[in-house]
């Protein structure tokens, strides 16, 4: 019996192998039978609640954008486009954005409410010129003092003037000369016992006072200058209340012109007059003689602005 009933199993075994092998795949470590955990929601579904208009009304209304043309000019090198189309925006992918004098200004001022530095901090230029002249030769570089409408000092400038003459010794002196002498007041400056911010000398002391050369260096009186004439009360009303400015590294002119805490209009016309000045120099039918204007205050960043606003219609027209 025990015999019959293993030949049994080994039937079946064998049957169920063949079936297997036919019929479709074979697992060997998962049951077929194995029941399988289905997720099955036991709850209701929420319903979508309606949105109102109103919100709907606000998402369909976009923000309209800037719309550029800048078809006729070519993208600038290196850039994303000329001007940004979004308030915010990265500096470095777009061009430099040149502002007018007047909003330069009213920039610097708004810096100073926002930073609290000192509202009586000085305002700075700083300008780029252009000295090509024709046929290869170039503007040498100046000096120059102008009036400024509104003067920012409030201390006089100290002139001494250099004169034999009593006469010309006595209306220096009514004009306001610091100092007045001849010879005699080499040593003292040479020993640094006076000094002064300008130096005046008639044309007939230029050859006794030599020795100062080394000593006062560019403030040695020179004809280009205006420091060295007979015309004393000129000199004494232009250099007692003057602002002197220079070109320094051959192309630049760095100078204040003013002083935060003053109106708008009083830096304006400062501005003006020490443009309207610098552009003298070079011929008006070369072009602009300013290449780059920056303005900045003594603790802001530096702004660039333009200058064909600030120069006044008459040097604009000669331009032409």
């Amino acid at each position: 019996m025990a015999s019959c009933t293993r030949n049994i199993w080994k039937v079946l075994s064998g049957c169920q192998k063949q079936l297997l092998s036919a019929g479709g795949p074979s697992y060997s470590a998962v049951s077929q039978a194995a029941p399988r955990t289905l997720p099955i929601r036991t709850y209701a579904a929420v319903r979508a609640l309606k949105k109102d208009k109103k919100e709907e009304a606000k998402k369909e209304e976009k923000k309209e954008r800037r719309v550029i043309d800048d078809k006729d000019r070519p993208k600038p090198f290196g850039k994303t486009a000329w001007v940004p189309v979004d308030d915010v925006y990265v500096k470095r992918f777009y061009a430099r954005v040149i502002h007018s004098a007047t909003d330069s200004i009213d920039m610097l001022k708004r810096f100073q409410k926002l930073d609290f530095t000192p509202a009586d901090q000085p305002v700075y230029i700083d300008l780029k010129l252009d000295m090509k002249l024709e046929k290869k030769k170039k503007v040498d570089p100046f000096v120059s003092t102008v009036h400024l409408p509104h003067p920012f000092r409030t201390e006089m400038n100290k002139v001494l003037v250099f004169t034999e003459d009593s006469g010309q010794a006595a209306f220096a002196k009514e004009n306001g000369a610091a100092f007045v002498g001849g010879a005699e007041l080499i040593q003292p400056i040479l020993d640094d016992e006076i000094s002064a911010d300008f130096y005046v000398a008639v044309p007939d002391m230029l050859t006794k006072i030599v020795p100062l050369k080394n000593k006062l260096r560019k403030k040695f009186p020179k004809s280009k200058r205006g420091t060295v004439t007979n015309n004393i009360s000129q000199a004494m009303q232009l250099f007692k209340t003057g602002h002197e400015y220079q070109v320094e590294s051959e192309c630049f002119v760095r100078t204040q012109i003013a002083t935060l805490d003053m109106p708008s209009e009083q830096i304006f016309a400062n501005l003006q007059a020490i443009l309207t000045d610098v552009c003298l120099r070079r011929p008006a039918s070369l072009g602009p003689f300013v290449e780059r204007a920056i303005m900045s205050s003594q603790t802001s960043e530096a702004i660039w602005f333009r200058t064909e606003s600030v120069l006044p219609e008459v040097a604009q027209t000669d331009q032409k």
